[in-house]
C-alpha cells in the first residue's frame, strides 16, 4: 500500500489538473491508482462540469470520491478562500473498495432492519469496512444516514464531512465508480467503503475545554434542558460563568458550549469524553436551556468553552491519545495516510495563523500524504457513536489492518 498527495494552486483548471498528474505518476510510477479523494476549492465553481472529464484523460484513478469546499488541505498546507485542489491517492494492491451515490429519497425508516442499511452500500458487514462519507449540506438528510450504518455496521469507521461555501444547489460532489466512469452530483451523498489489507482509525478534536462541574440532567423535553440536579439549568450556568476569571467570562458571552457524557459508565469523564453542543438559547422566566441535541434524562453534561488555545491542547491530546494507544495495540505499523475534514470557523478564523491544525498532525504522524478540506459540518465518532459535529477537526488516519 502506498499512498501519495498532489496539490496544485494553480488558477487555470487546465493547468492544475496537469500539474496534479505530473506530481501524481512521479511519486507512483506506474503503479495502479486505486482510489482517489478530490477536494476542490470553490473558486474553480463555474469549472466542475470540466473537471472529472479532464481529471479522467490524465489519470486512470479506478474509483473517486470529492466535493467541493471553501478550503482546502493538502501537504501540511491548508488554503483558505483560495484557488486550490488536492488530490489523495492510494495504490492498494491488498483491499477493495466499493463507491456509492445516495439521494434522501433512498433512505429506509430509522426503524428498518439493517438489511435495508446494507443494501443501501450493497458491502457485507463480514468483510469489516471502515467508511468515508461526503455530502451535501442542503439535501441530504445525514444524521439519519450515519445513524442507520451505526445500526447496520456498529464497529465500523465513519468519518468524512460536508461540501462548503456553496449554496443551496451550488456545492459539488465527485466521484469515479470505476475506471474511466465518472459523474458530477449536486445533491445527496457520496461515500466510498474501504475493507482487506487497510483500515481508517478516526481522531476528532472538538475543540472546547471543560469548566465548572458535572451535572446530571434532571428534567428534559427533546432538546430542552428544564432541570439539572433538580434545578433550573440556567441558574446553575450563570454561577459556573460567574466564577470564572474575566477573560473566561468575557468568552463564555460568544463560545460557551454544552458537554455530554457519551460513556454513562465512566465515573471521571475528562477532555474528550464529551460530545460538544450549541446551546441554542435559555429561557429566563423557567431558566431552561436550548440544547442542539435530543437530552435524556440521567445524562451528565459540562459547560465547555472554545477558543484557540482550548482548540489546540484538545487536538494535541487527542493525536498524542491515538499514537499511545496505535503503538500499544499495533506496534510494527504506522499511519501510511489522513484525510482531515475541518470545521470552516478553524483554521486562520481561530488560530490568526496558517496550517495550524496540518502541522499538528505532521508534527504526532510525521510527513505522511494527507488532504482534506474546510467543511460545513464533520463527520466522526465520540464514544464509539458516529457524530455530525461542528467546530471540530475529524481525521481519518489510514493504515494497514494488524496483522
Amino acid at each position: 500500500m502506498k499512498w501519495v498527495t498532489s496539490l496544485s494552486t494553480k488558477i487555470s483548471l487546465e493547468a492544475a489538473v496537469q500539474d496534479l498528474s505530473q506530481q501524481i505518476f512521479a511519486l507512483l510510477g506506474d503503479r495502479s491508482l486505486d482510489l482517489g479523494f478530490l477536494f476542490v476549492s470553490t473558486a474553480f465553481a463555474s469549472d466542475y462540469p470540466r473537471l472529472l472529464p479532464l481529471l479522467a484523460e490524465k489519470l486512470p484513478i479506478r474509483k473517486l470520491i470529492g466535493c467541493s469546499g471553501g478550503g482546502i488541505v493538502g501537504n501540511g498546507q491548508e488554503f483558505e478562500d483560495k484557488p486550490a485542489i488536492a488530490l489523495l491517492v492510494g495504490h492498494l494492491p491488498n483491499a477493495e473498495a466499493k463507491v456509492f451515490h445516495l439521494d434522501d429519497n433512498q433512505l429506509p425508516d430509522l426503524d428498518s432492519p439493517p438489511d435495508r442499511w446494507e443494501k443501501l452500500t450493497d458491502v457485507d458487514p463480514v468483510v469489516s469496512p471502515s467508511f468515508v462519507l461526503v455530502g451535501d449540506p442542503f439535501s441530504f438528510p445525514i444524521n439519519d444516514l450515519i445513524q442507520g450504518l451505526d445500526f447496520a455496521y456498529p464497529n465500523a469507521v465513519k468519518v468524512g464531512g460536508l461540501a462548503s461555501s456553496g449554496g443551496m444547489g451550488a456545492n459539488a460532489l465527485f466521484c469515479f465508480h470505476e475506471e474511466g466512469k465518472y459523474k458530477l452530483y449536486r445533491t445527496g451523498l457520496l461515500g466510498v467503503a474501504l475493507w482487506g489489507d487497510v483500515t481508517i482509525d478516526p481522531v476528532v478534536a472538538q475543540g472546547c475545554r471543560p469548566i465548572g462541574k458535572i451535572l446530571q440532567v434532571s428534567e428534559c423535553e427533546r432538546n430542552l434542558i428544564l432541570g439539572l440536579e433538580g434545578k433550573p439549568p440556567l441558574s446553575l450556568l450563570q454561577d459556573t460563568v460567574g466564577d470564572l476569571n474575566p477573560s473566561d467570562r468575557e468568552l463564555a458571552q460568544h463560545s460557551l458550549f454544552i458537554g455530554v457524557v457519551m460513556n454513562e459508565f465512566k465515573a471521571n469523564p475528562s477532555q474528550g469524553d464529551f460530545l460538544i453542543r450549541n446551546i441554542i438559547g435559555v429561557d429566563p422566566r423557567s431558566g431552561a436551556i436550548a440544547v442542539g441535541d435530543r437530552m435524556r434524562p440521567g445524562q451528565r453534561i459540562q459547560l465547555h468553552l472554545r477558543d484557540g488555545k482550548a482548540s489546540a491542547e484538545d487536538l494535541e491530546e487527542a493525536l498524542i491519545n491515538y499514537t499511545n494507544q496505535l503503538s500499544l495495540a499495533a506496534p510494527n505499523i504506522s499511519p501510511t495516510a489522513a484525510l482531515m475534514f475541518s470545521c470552516m470557523g478553524r483554521g486562520e478564523r481561530l488560530y490568526d495563523k496558517p496550517n495550524f491544525d496540518s502541522e499538528i498532525l505532521q508534527k504526532h504522524l510525521g510527513l505522511i500524504p494527507f488532504g482534506g478540506f474546510f467543511c460545513s459540518g464533520e463527520i466522526g465518532p465520540v464514544g464509539g457513536t458516529t457524530f455530525l459535529h461542528g467546530y471540530t477537526s475529524v481525521f481519518g488516519i489510514l493504515r494497514q489492518k494488524n496483522k
